[in-house]
């Protein structure tokens, strides 16, 4: 069959393949492991259904949205919709916490920091200053010059108590980046999407089910429905060009012809199909520039009664930085504790890291019983590092071939490595394969 080959069959390529699929589209799917979804797939933990990691949606997502929409999954069914609601709490000192009024955008933001507990008065009207610094920066992220988050913050009067207490955790849950490296227009632009437009931008998106229930299974579903093919197992290993345009994909056994190609892969495997090829040179060797960053996450699980009282909350001065209650999601009792960026973690043994995060979780609740261990998953190379000047070894989108266009969270989509920036750029490479075709 020939038509499009989409290889990678994470929530990029299978956004594209959807998109070309509405379209009358042939489209074959090759992945090389066995279940779809890519970094946000299932993962059966202990007989339950969870994820391979902790992933956030929130209400700014309208491109992931609008496809759930198309695939028939809707709020109420498929997800709970709740006010943005977040809570930091060190092992001594007050918890930090930000509550927005139903308030338009950016007013409820406002609100949210002016009396925000934990702050003092005089750091509640600093943090409102930069705030207000930075969601104009995100307004202009396209024109501006980037520079590393804490320096950006330290030049508007941010001391190193709202940093610490404050701007590095979200830092962390946004870009997976250390602050002192972090991209500075990058995270100005997500504050932007989620505090300026909609009231709902920033709300959290609670899924009722695991990821792969969410997206990657009804998309499969969808594009067999139209006429194409997912394929699982299919390690693409080679391409074939002819005159100037991709002709096939080659996996070890089989060869897919083509007319047009999406690689929607990481950065290390599409590098490795492009280097063989002298005219894809410049673009392997940007890939190639992309650093990679780690996410861990333990999965601990309590009697079913424990639980957190909100989806989320967060740690200070600890290893574990976000606690989620996978309650939330049907899941009672069991705890994801999150770990974002690199760190002397990443050294530990999985005993030594669960060991750890249970201690840390019993300074804080001490009336938790000792829990049970169920998973350590560590993605190496979760993201890539979101530092300061990163959008210069960002690909476009654009193929080393006219018929070819990449897809991945890494592209040039304005966000960090996000479900809705991988979502955008599927979309968007189907599109420009459409017009080519």
């Amino acid at each position: 069959m020939s038509g499009v080959v989409v290889v990678g069959a994470g929530w990029a390529g299978l956004a594209a393949a959807v998109e070309l699929s509405c379209h009358d589209i042939p489209v074959t799917v090759l992945e090389a492991a066995p279940q779809l979804g890519g970094r946000a797939r299932r993962l059966v933990v202990a007989g339950r259904q969870l994820d391979n990691g902790q992933h956030l949606l929130v209400g700014a997502y309208h491109a992931l949205l609008e496809l759930l929409e198309r695939l028939g999954r809707c709020e109420g069914r498929h997800w709970q919709r709740l006010p943005l609601s977040l809570e930091l709490r060190a092992p001594a000192g007050p918890a930090l916490r930000l509550d927005p009024p139903s308030w338009p955008a950016p007013w409820h933001l406002a609100a949210a920091l002016l009396r925000a507990p934990g702050l003092s008065l005089g750091q509640r009207l600093q943090v409102l200053r930069a705030a207000r610094a930075l969601l104009e920066y995100g307004a202009c992220a396209a024109t501006v010059q980037d520079q590393p988050l804490q320096a950006f913050l330290e030049g508007r009067a941010q001391g190193p108590g709202a940093i610490r207490r404050l701007w590095e955790p979200l830092c962390l849950a946004m870009l997976n980046t250390p602050i002192h490296q972090a991209s500075t227009v990058v995270f100005a632009r997500v504050l932007h999407d989620l505090f300026t437009r909609h009231r709902g931008d920033s709300d959290l998106l609670i899924p009722k089910q695991d990821l792969g229930a969410l997206f990657p299974l009804p998309a499969a579903a969808f594009v067999r429905r139209h006429g194409g093919r997912i394929l699982t197992g299919r390690r693409v290993s080679s391409l074939e060009i002819r005159k100037g345009r991709v002709v096939a994909a080659r996996t070890r056994k089989e060869r897919f012809p083509l007319q047009g190609l999406v690689l929607a892969l990481p950065p290390e495997a599409t590098r490795r199909l492009l280097v063989p090829h002298p005219e894809a040179a410049g673009l392997a060797g940007m890939l190639a520039r992309l650093q990679a960053a780690p996410i861990c996450t333990v999965y601990l699980r309590y009697p079913q009664e424990i639980t957190l009282g909100r989806p989320l909350l967060g740690l200070l001065d600890t290893t574990t930085q976000w606690l989620f209650d996978r309650g939330y999601d049907g899941h009672p009792g069991i705890m994801a504790a999150v770990i974002s960026g690199p760190g002397p973690h990443m050294r530990w043994s999985r005993a030594t890291l669960a060991r750890t995060v249970g201690e840390e979780l019993a300074r804080f609740f001490p009336r938790w019983p000792a829990p049970q261990v169920l998973q350590v998953v560590r993605e190496r190379r979760a993201t890539f590092l979101c530092h300061a000047g990163v959008a210069a070894l960002r690909p476009q989108g654009d193929g080393p071939w006219p018929n070819c266009r990449l897809a991945g969270d890494h592209l040039d989509t304005g966000y960090p490595a996000t479900l809705e920036g991988a979502v955008r750029s599927g979309l968007a490479a189907a599109r420009a394969l459409m017009q080519f075709l």
